[in-house]
């Protein structure tokens, strides 16, 4: 099959370097001249470009751009692709992006694979990364069954688990998961840096181990990524963040009223939730 590839940061080339893999013949598009040359030599694409014409007799197109860039980027590229064509793209929100995209293509199918790190740009991109990530397909009443299985067997090859929904539950589930998580992490390191006392500040990073690592991780990523999500998921991100914001209200009112009782009954019911969420270990 021939597979086009807009973006090729650590997503769009992680998904090049395994596609390739499969035996799929790779078309890459970068903004970039030197991001072509880069993927060229890394062996993520077998054929880069600049110019979004290159991509006329591809099959399917795999769009890894900023969600913002998602609904351009497809403008300019549908004048030069075969009506039998499927577009795709593997952004964070989804209902946003579909009810847009599907207006200007017909064989528009939605997707998130669900995988990721701290690094980005072309020299960040890796095999494997996909490897027992989940894949998100979201589903309308306009997406045509074909394009469901073409890009489901795609999302198999590359050791993904599969899961198909409507774009809405999609961005409701992610706001909780992903979005609220970037959003609690970043809200942990901007309180704790709003220490005032400098000898305390600095015992504090020294001190920080793997509980801090880790839920401050998502925090520390891509603001532009940050920014996006709350803007193009905003209503189920307010959601969660309101209820988020309720039950920390309840746990800080418990220790200031010395209601210990209450607060470990919290803490066992959070000890025995949480496994359910923690099944399948991916990054997101």
């Amino acid at each position: 099959m021939k597979i086009g590839i807009i973006g090729l940061g650590l997503i769009g080339g992680s998904l090049g370097l395994d596609l390739r893999n499969c035996g799929h013949i790779i078309y890459g598009v970068s903004r970039q001249e030197k991001t072509c040359q880069r993927a060229l030599e890394r062996g993520i694409v077998d054929y880069a470009s600049i110019n979004i014409d290159s991509l006329a007799t591809v099959d399917i197109v795999f769009v890894c751009t900023p969600i913002g860039l998602i609904s351009p980027t497809i403008q300019k590229l549908t004048p030069h692709l075969k009506s039998e064509t499927i577009i795709t793209d593997v952004g964070s929100v989804k209902s946003s992006v579909v009810n847009e995209c599907e207006v200007l293509w017909t064989n528009f199918v939605g997707g998130h694979p669900m995988a990721g790190t701290a690094e980005q740009g072309v020299e960040a991109a890796q095999k494997n990364l996909f490897k027992n990530a989940p894949y998100v397909i979201t589903v309308t009443e306009k997406t045509t069954k074909n394009s469901i299985k073409i890009l489901e067997e795609l999302a198999q090859s590359l050791g993904c688990v599969v899961h198909t929904c409507s774009p809405e539950i999609h961005d409701q589930a992610v706001a909780w998961i992903s979005h609220l998580p970037v959003m609690i992490s970043a809200s942990l390191i901007a309180a704790c840096v709003g220490e005032k006392e400098k000898t305390v500040l600095e015992l504090a990073q020294q001190l920080a181990s793997s509980g801090f690592r880790d839920t401050s991780r998502v925090g520390g990523g891509n603001p532009e990524l940050g920014v996006m999500m709350a803007q193009y998921n905003k209503t189920a991100l307010l959601q969660a963040l309101d209820s988020y914001r309720h039950q920390l209200d309840q746990i800080r009112e418990y220790i200031y009223e010395e209601r210990w009782d209450s607060l470990e009954e919290i803490l066992i019911k959070t000890q025995k939730k949480r496994s359910p969420f923690i099944k399948t270990q991916h990054n997101s």
